[in-house]
This record gives structure tokens, sequence and C-alpha cells, in this order.
């Protein structure tokens, strides 16, 4: 294993992606001392991180990356000498009635970052590293056939894509001006437990358990490749010890399927666990005016890690469904403390 610092900064660690990504790293690596810096906004939930909250290699730190101030404070009293940035605004819905807040965090956020690790280090970068966290919709869409690969070229379609893609730009443009040693992946969709109820899987599963109506964007043939979260921390988790600097990797499911497909399988997985008729979940689907720029395919060819270091998706879609579903089942007062934002009262008991 490569040397690595023992001071790391994962930015958005409180969200879907990050607070699996921190228990991760918090678990599997005692030697490292994890910061987890989020701004715990709608989607950020500290309940998340519950079982690490006390361990001595971790530490929350709530704040903004879109205060340029508070963030260069911080690299200069904590050293931070390598940064997994997953911090993002992410739902498109939302890109598209509020662009500028895109902007404003997933561009001018990234900057801020990436100029105060330029600031502390300045031309002393070896063993450090700047990971950015993206996603494969900065690619734009695809037609029935073909992948995305890291050489496809740049074309975002929605407030929220054209922010992410700019903020790959940018990391990438100040490693070739100012030798910021980085690496950048982008993902597919993912899913799994902890996942905010704006997303497709948990917004149905949730939906269907309390047998409200099930809304599906025009004819519900958008096709995604699905990624399960602990599939995806595994990923990351290789790229940030043995990936080549300056490298982008894509990391899919390898799971392409139709939205409307996805819910039909929930329906059917949830009719079986909740003892229903079959096909009764089923019945609670309509179909709504389509969003604006809305991409009609999207597939990963992840061939680049695979041989480059050995990844690969380990849970199929149907298990891993099942593995989310059981989760929620399980837990129904987290869900309802997200409905209801009790889990705000969480931090404040904590934090405060």
């Amino acid at each position: 294993m490569n040397k690595v610092s023992k001071s790391i900064l994962v930015t958005g660690g409180a969200g879907f992606i990050g607070s699996h990504l921190v228990r991760h790293f918090v678990k599997k690596y005692p030697d490292y001392k994890i910061y987890n810096l989020d701004s715990l906004t709608y989607a950020g939930n500290l309940e998340n991180l519950k079982d690490i909250e006390e361990l001595s290699n971790y530490e929350f730190i709530k704040a903004d990356i879109t205060d340029e101030t508070m963030i260069a404070e911080l690299f200069h009293k904590y050293q931070f000498d390598k940064v997994i940035h997953l911090a993002a605004e992410s739902h498109v819905d939302r890109s598209i009635s509020n662009p500028l807040a895109f902007v404003k965090t997933n561009i001018i956020g990234t900057l801020n970052l990436l100029n105060a690790f330029k600031s502390i280090w300045k031309d002393n970068f070896e063993g450090k590293l700047f990971y950015h966290v993206s996603t494969d919709e900065v690619y734009g869409s695809l037609g029935e056939t073909g992948l995305f690969k890291e050489t496809t070229s740049y074309s975002p379609n929605s407030p929220y894509s054209a922010s992410k893609a700019g903020s790959d730009h940018f990391v990438r443009a100040y490693g070739e001006t100012y030798g910021i040693p980085y690496v950048v992946s982008n993902c597919s969709n993912n899913y799994g437990p902890f996942q905010f109820p704006e997303k497709l899987i948990p917004l149905m599963i949730n939906n269907i358990i309390e047998q409200k109506e099930l809304p599906v964007y025009g004819d519900g043939k958008y096709t995604r490749d699905w990624l399960y979260v602990e599939d995806h921390v595994e990923a990351i988790d290789l790229i940030f010890h043995k990936a080549r600097k300056g490298e982008t990797y894509n990391i899919g499911g390898l799971n392409e399927w139709k939205n409307i497909e996805v819910i039909s399988l929930l329906c059917e997985i949830l009719d079986d666990k909740l003892d229903r008729e079959k096909g009764s979940s089923e019945k609670l689907i309509y179909f709504i005016k389509d969003r604006p720029g809305h991409d009609r395919r999207y597939a990963i060819d992840s061939t680049k890690i695979a041989k480059e270091l050995g990844w690969k998706p380990s849970i199929n879609f149907r298990e891993g469904l099942i593995k989310t579903i059981e989760w929620y089942l399980k837990n129904p007062e987290w869900i309802q403390n997200v409905v209801k934002g009790s889990y705000i009262e969480y931090y404040k008991k904590q934090y405060s």
C-alpha cells in the first residue's frame, strides 16, 4: 500500500455516499484521522454516523464549502493533506428551479477547497492528493447503444450536470496549472441505505410502504446504470490508495434498468415482503409530465478501473434492492425523522 497521510478531509460526509465512505474509512483505517466536513443542509444527517461519532480517529466539522474564509482557516488549522471531495448539490429537479445554488456549491465550493489546498502546500505536494468524486451525468445522454468512457466528451444537459462538469474541469485545470496531485471519478446512480427520499429508489420504497401514488416522468423508459453504495465506497477506497495521479476512473454498477422497470421490481419485492396481493402496488404508478433536459440513457464502461485496480461490483441489482428495502423496513424511524426534519434536532443535541 502507498504511504498515506493520516489527516484526511472528507467533504459532504454526512450525506448519503459520504456517510457510508466516512464510516468505512474510520473503521477500516484506525491510524487515519478522518475529518468529516458538512454544512448539514437538508440531505446531511449525522444520525447516519452515530456508531462512529465517539471514535478517536473521527472528528466532525460543521462548515460550508462556499465560505471561502472559513475553508482557508480550516485548512491552515488542520493541515489536511488529502481530500476526498463529495460535497455537492446533486438533485437534478432542484437544479432546474434554482441553478445558482448549484453553481455556488459545486463550482465555487470546489474552487475554495482547491485554493485552500494549494495555499497551504504550495509547491510541496509530495504525498498529497485531491480526490474529486463526480457523476456520469457530465457526459450527457446516450442513445440505445454505447457506454460512457473516461475519454467521452462532456455534454451536460441540466444545470446540475453542468455545474459538476465545471467542477471537474477546475480540478484538472488546477492539476495542470499548479501541480496539484488529483484524481477524478465519475460514477453512475447510487442506491442503498440512508439515501434521502428525494431520489427515485428511496422515494418509491417509502411511497409503496405508505401506499401513496408512484409518480413516473414521461414514459418511464429513461435508462440508468445502478451502483450499490457499498460497491462505490470500495471503488473510492481503491482509487484513493492505488490510482495514478491525474487520472479519471469511471465507476459503474453494470446494472442498466429503465425507471419503470425499477419501480415495478420494487413493487414486486415489497408486495412480497409486506404480504400484499401480487401486483397491488403497481396500481399506484401514474405518469406525469417529463422534466426539462431529461437525459434518455446513461451507462458506464468500467473497464479501466477493473483492469488497473481490480475493482468490479459485487452486488447485483435485485440483491442490492432487497438489502436496501430490508434496511428501510427495519428503520422506519429514520425515514420518518427525515421526512419530518427531526434529524436536525439530533445535531443540535449532540453538537450545539
